[in-house]
């Protein structure tokens, strides 16, 4: 059912700006990116293979947000829950928000709503009993998943001290448990390797984007969001999974493992969605509570999961692209006006918010974007257009451009945005370039002027009615100058 929901209700709108941006950097196959491991975008290029499709790309959140609600049932029925433990645990993960959200569109969670609470679930097994040959499992799927999103290395963390400070630490007495550690070195070391090699550019992504975009939060506030992105209406059911695993001698580490987890989110400032991942274990553990509460009270289990089922649906075109622009823009604001506290605690950046949310405004106006600039570059004279460099303020325009302009032959995009600014400038003198989202820098070019101004009524505002620029006569060699335009955040 979460595999039909997500394949029907994804493939709206546009590509989302990251999408475009994976899809770019999957064709530049690499060990590493400024900032993610290699394994999204070649996932997001891979889907891409046969032409354009938001089809295919959306195909594979969906995939995996399926796999992980049925991990989550794996994991209520290994903590000994029935049937209704694992059709309620079930619903209540394919609705949690955080969740519903990664399996929507192509982000770097999307890998890790499987390999987390699948790594749970093996280690709870060896924990009970299990062959301590799933150790290697174990490091493999954690050496994937850091191959995918940095943050499992603080789950995987997590996991390891909450075992080593109970009495499951025999578990770690044993050559499986190095064995396992290996592993998932021999999986990470490609990407440490190349960020090392390039000064960890994810480092100095992280620190700028703490110090000058994301919004700070206080350890109270970050616990409240926990509560917020994982729907306060379906909240208690994963608190009371996290009691109940902290009151289990046999799963008491998973509990552990999440506290843990949360207070290096709080000590790194780190984004609230981050540890999404890791809300099917407690949900799960909730789950086979509440079926041992309503054991002799079996009229309530249906009523839990309709209660599950309405709540969660009242967020889904919050979380899911399946209303129209206008209807949308309209259930947005009764939604901020209803949740404007809670909107405001959860929001993650300064930038100002449109007639959409971000993530909804950022599916709109790129196919528009290419065109205008394409439309731009076919009216150069002969001459000039033979030399042209187009140049983007960020990730997204540069990808999208790239992307849709290959149909009309445009050149590769030039951007000093993140992976873009590593790729350099691609043998292009500067003299003459398309300035995307800028006027041309007065002392770099000797002539420039605007040509047009893009605008879109669902774009975010920081990209809506924005200049478009021909800048020529460079003063100074771009190779030169390169070095300057750097901007990782």
């Amino acid at each position: 059912m979460t595999l039909t929901v997500h394949l029907i209700a994804n493939p709206h709108y546009g590509f989302f700006r990251d999408e475009l941006y994976f899809i770019i950097c999957g064709f530049r196959p690499s060990w590493g990116y400024v900032d993610q491991p290699p394994v999204v975008p070649l996932l997001a290029a891979g889907s891409q293979i046969f032409g354009h499709s938001l089809f295919l790309l959306r195909a594979v959140p969906a995939v995996f947000a399926a796999a992980s609600v049925y991990v989550t049932c794996l994991l209520a029925a290994e903590l000994g829950g029935g049937e209704f433990a694992q059709v309620f645990a079930a619903a209540v993960a394919a609705l949690t928000p955080v969740l519903m959200g990664f399996g929507s569109k192509m982000t770097t969670d999307v890998v890790g709503l499987l390999v987390w609470p699948l790594a749970a679930l093996l280690v709870l097994r060896i924990v009970k009993g299990g062959n301590p040959r799933w150790w290697l499992a174990v490091g493999a799927i954690l050496g994937i998943a850091f191959e995918s999103k940095y943050s499992v290395a603080f789950f995987g963390l997590s996991l390891v001290v909450a075992l080593a400070v109970l009495p499951q630490r025999r578990v770690l007495r044993t050559p499986w448990f190095f064995g396992g550690v290996a592993v998932a070195l021999a999986f990470a070391l490609p990407n440490f390797i190349w960020q090392a090699v390039h000064g960890y550019p994810m480092w100095t992504l992280l620190h700028d984007a703490n110090e000058y975009l994301n919004a700070p939060l206080s350890a109270l506030q970050y616990a409240g969001t926990q509560l917020l992105i994982s729907h306060p209406l379906l909240a208690p059911v994963w608190l009371i999974g996290l009691v109940t695993l902290l009151r289990r001698s046999d799963a008491r580490f998973l509990g552990v493992a999440y506290l843990l987890l949360i207070a290096q989110m709080i000590a790194l400032h780190a984004k609230h969605y981050y540890p999404g991942n890791v809300y099917p274990i407690p949900i799960a553990a909730g789950a086979v509570t509440i079926e041992a509460w309503t054991a002799r009270a079996r009229l309530l289990r249906p009523v839990a999961i309709a209660y599950a089922l309405a709540v969660g649906i009242l967020l889904v075109p919050l979380l899911m692209p399946v209303l129209p622009e206008r209807a949308m823009s309209a259930y947005d604001r009764v939604a901020e006006r209803s949740l404007e506290r809670e909107i405001d605690l959860a929001r993650m950046d300064y930038r100002p918010v449109g007639d959409l949310p971000p993530d909804w405004a950022d599916m709109h106006g790129w196919r528009e974007l290419e065109a205008l600039v394409a439309r731009i570059y076919r009216h150069l004279p002969p001459d000039q257009r033979a030399q042209a460099a187009i140049f983007a303020s960020n990730y997204g325009e540069a990808a999208a451009i790239d992307f849709f302009g290959a149909k009309d032959g445009l050149p590769p995009v030039l951007s000093g945005h993140n992976q873009y600014w590593l790729w350099g400038t691609r043998g292009y003198s500067g003299n003459v370039v398309i300035d995307v989202h800028g006027e041309c820098d007065r002392r770099l070019f000797r002539v420039g002027r605007v040509v047009t101004h893009f605008s879109n009524p669902w774009v975010r505002p920081f990209e809506n009615d924005f200049p478009i620029s021909v800048c020529q006569g460079i003063t100074e060699p771009l190779a030169a100058y390169w070095p300057k335009l750097r901007t990782y955040i």
